[in-house]
């Protein structure tokens, strides 16, 4: 049966919705692939950050201190294993804290080179988190932590110095293009804009199979 006018119309509308939606996953993905991060290391954000802070990438397993838009120094970290992750958000230094001692359920350690907290302690406003040094020096660069940020005694040490409470921590979960300038490498698209998209375009899809076929020489 020839379609009508309004129906051809429609029909048309989603082939062009389709075809824009595949062109513009193509062009992300070949900018995400193939497009090098720029040199300046110089982080860039819409909102005005805090004159001083520490940014945590969870995947890279690597902290920077940023002050004044500019990467002043990056390390290399422990985070939370897969049972026990580091909590992403947006949080501030609350305790500064010298030669800490390790208290857990029926256990204190004190300060010393058998303490997991190593020589530094940077208290995290979640309660139970925070930045320290460590006694395992093979777990830096792995995902082991009971949920805090692990760093060498010497990194630990001169971060404290540099850092005091009430500064900005930041925990990403997911890589962003402020963490490709601070880190290096490649943006990766968050997986919820993914499962959007692709329910996005599953629904065009299953729109235009469902629709009727418009012959060459309808009018």
């Amino acid at each position: 049966m020839p379609c009508s006018r309004q129906e051809k119309r429609r029909v048309t509308r989603m082939r062009s919705a389709v075809l824009a939606a595949a062109l513009l996953a193509a062009a992300a993905e070949a900018w995400a692939q193939e497009t090098p991060i720029p040199a300046a290391r110089v982080v860039t954000r819409l909102a005005e950050p805090p004159a001083r802070r520490i940014v945590v990438s969870i995947p890279d397993r690597k902290l920077a201190l940023v002050e004044d838009g500019r990467v002043v120094k990056t390390y290399a970290v422990a985070v939370g294993a897969k049972i026990s992750p580091s909590p992403a958000g947006e949080f501030h230094i609350v305790h500064r804290i010298t030669q800490p001692t390790y208290y857990a359920p029926g256990k204190i350690i004190a300060p010393g080179p058998a303490n997991p907290l190593g020589t530094r302690w940077l208290g995290l406003s979640q309660k139970g988190y925070g930045i320290h040094g460590t006694n395992e020096l093979g777990s830096i660069g792995r995902n082991v932590s009971h949920g805090c940020v692990r760093m060498r005694n010497g990194d630990i040490e001169e971060l404290f110095e540099l850092v005091r409470a009430g500064d900005w921590v930041e925990l990403h979960a997911e890589r962003t293009v402020e963490l490709a300038e601070i880190f290096g490498g490649k943006q990766e698209i968050p997986r919820a804009a993914l499962a959007a998209a692709v329910q996005a375009t599953t629904g065009i899809a299953r729109d235009i199979a469902e629709a009727p076929a418009v012959r060459a020489n309808d009018r």
